[in-house]
């Protein structure tokens, strides 16, 4: 099986009347046609199946469009989207509804989205009633997953008998249910309070680790996209500005508004050995063992255990691998160069 669920290439979407004359325009001119606007500019992008990526960025950025490109829900203007390595642009309805049945697990919104006459297990039921399981089977795979998200006992309580929190559950147990490998998650904490919100961010996370899904999420809040995301796609005004895993969009932006995204990050916590280290040279010889090297730490280990480290101890330290092949060292200046905050844009941050 391909490692990859969804490719985009130069995907863009345009809303208005006349959204391809206007496509047409925009690349001639820079300019878009009368009552057309703009949803997202030239987008590739890969998701890795089984791995968490985040679309990340302003209210406007093109986060959400994108999220509906994905499964179909809106059509790309121009651009390429592949499913599994099927092009959506080539189907036809009935087989769009059979991909997303078959591929998808559903959405999963910020506002719940249940259905309020029908109990917990009804809800987490409801889509496999749509795709006709039998009610034994439905009800038995209902019943796991609302376990599944900690809400085993409630099965025969209503939506308005629960917190928002458990609502947000139930939403998440309903998508469980279905046998599709993709979730789509559009700003599913952010109606949440912040206590709530950081107990279902861990909950994801720990059902991530069992269930291996392709989930693709959308937040304004980078601090959710650093603390969920495998990989983060930035956007502004519908296009990518960087493409990275949270260590390297804070340790590496790409550019001036990314900078100011990360500034506030706290990289003690975020950042490892292997994203501060400085390259061996040759004299310090790559394939030595462990015992050669008095202070060394493994790759993963975080930064702010290598700050505790070097504070007891201003040797250069080795970077070793599982098999104790040198990857790189660490000096107390690279400690500090990597704790400095990347310098703020001031009218950018006032944007933002």
């Amino acid at each position: 099986m391909s490692q990859t669920a969804l490719e985009l290439k130069n995907v863009c979407k345009l809303y208005g009347p006349h959204a391809a004359r206007s496509l047409e325009r925009y690349r001639a001119t820079g300019r878009l046609g009368p009552g057309s606007s703009m949803g997202v500019w030239e987008v590739s992008l890969t998701i890795p199946r089984g791995k968490t990526s985040v679309l990340m960025g302003l209210s406007g950025s093109g986060k959400s469009t994108l999220l509906r490109l994905l499964n179909g829900l809106h059509q790309p203007t121009a651009g390429s989207i592949r499913v599994g390595g099927t092009e959506l642009s080539t189907l036809k309805r009935q087989q769009l509804v059979r991909l997303r049945r078959k591929t998808f697990s559903g959405m999963v919104f910020q506002g719940f989205a249940l259905l309020p006459h029908r109990t917990a297990l009804g809800n987490v039921a409801f889509g496999l009633e749509l795709q006709r399981v039998k009610k034994r089977e439905r009800l038995a795979r209902a019943h796991t997953a609302l376990e599944l998200v900690g809400l085993g006992g409630h099965e025969h309580r209503y939506p308005r008998d629960l917190s928002g929190g458990m609502q947000q559950r139930l939403g998440l147990a309903r998508a469980l249910t279905l046998e599709g490998d993709i979730l789509l998650m559009d700003e599913p904490f952010s109606a949440l309070d912040p206590i709530t919100r950081r107990e279902l961010q861990a909950e994801l996370l720990r059902l991530q680790e069992r269930v291996q899904k392709t989930i693709v999420l959308v937040t304004h809040d980078m601090e959710e996209a650093l603390k969920l995301g495998d990989q983060i796609a930035l956007l502004k005004e519908g296009r990518v500005q960087q493409v990275g895993t949270p260590e390297e969009i804070v340790s590496r932006p790409a550019n001036a508004y990314v900078a100011a995204f990360v500034a506030g990050v706290d990289r003690a916590a975020l950042l490892t050995a292997s994203s501060i280290m400085a390259a061996p040279t040759l004299a310090e010889h790559p394939a030595r063992q462990h015992p050669a090297h008095e202070h060394w730490v493994s790759p993963e280990t975080s930064l702010a255990d290598v700050l505790r480290i070097t504070s007891q101890n201003t040797a250069t330290l080795s970077v070793l691998s599982a098999e104790g092949q040198l990857l790189g060292t660490i000096t107390p200046q690279n400690v500090l160069a990597a704790l400095a905050a990347n310098p703020p844009n001031t009218q950018l941050k006032r944007s933002l």
